[in-house]
């Protein structure tokens, strides 16, 4: 009986799987970056390789934030509740891939420009929203650390709820910016839907709690 029992007991991850599991996604993601390097040079990107890039970096950066947010889901179906410990390595890497594709637009298609950068941020709608989405991701990363999530105390969760904003926008930022072969970035945004319909709970409450704080901040007597 001992041994039936032992034999039905649900594996649990360990401290030690979480270490290795944050090896593995330093490899991959160091891999992606290998690969960025090689298909640079080499000419992989084809006849644009700006574009390419742009692609490319943008991409992994959405990936990457899908799968920081895919991990609360999975620890609480497999119920492995440690598995969110890779959740801050993988936003991390989120926010570099976003970061590689702002640099190579801001660099390589617009030559630094700035003035033309705001203009275009003005003009063109996908990159206003992506340029919220990148600033949305900034904070949360300049926020991550465990000293500052202790100094922030509760505000920290409601600033960290603002990845729902910038889940949704990103994919919009995506399907906007394509003229053509739209499947894709609208099975991101679908996936995007999915993953804040099973969070909708959390979100009446966050979206309710910001209303509360905006009405009595108006109501306040100056």
């Amino acid at each position: 009986m001992a041994n039936t029992s032992t034999k039905n007991r649900k594996f649990k991850l360990k401290p030690q799987h979480i270490t290795w599991l944050k090896v593995l996604i330093h490899a991959i993601s160091l891999l992606f970056v290998a690969i960025l390097i090689i298909q640079t040079f080499n000419g992989g990107f084809g006849a644009d390789p700006v574009k390419g890039i742009e692609h490319y970096t943008g991409k992994a950066a959405l990936n990457t934030l899908f799968l920081t947010l895919l991990l609360s889901p999975i620890a609480r179906w497999g119920k492995q509740a440690t598995l969110v410990k890779v959740r801050r390595v993988l936003g991390l890497y989120s926010f570099f891939w976003a970061l590689l594709h702002l640099s190579s637009y801001v660099s390589l298609d617009l030559s630094f420009d700035w003035p033309l950068i705001g203009e275009e941020i003005i003009q063109r709608p996908y990159l206003a929203i992506g340029a919220i989405s990148w600033i949305i991701l900034l904070l949360l990363t300049l926020t991550s650390m465990q000293k500052i999530q202790r100094k922030l105390g509760a505000r920290w969760q409601q600033l960290h709820n603002w990845v729902y904003v910038a889940l949704l926008l990103s994919p919009i930022h995506y399907l906007w910016s394509v003229k053509s072969g739209i499947t894709e970035p609208v099975i991101y945004l679908i996936v995007a839907c999915a993953l804040l319909y099973w969070r909708k709970d959390k979100l009446k409450r966050w979206l309710f709690k910001l209303g509360s704080n905006r009405e009595q901040k108006t109501s306040m007597p100056s």
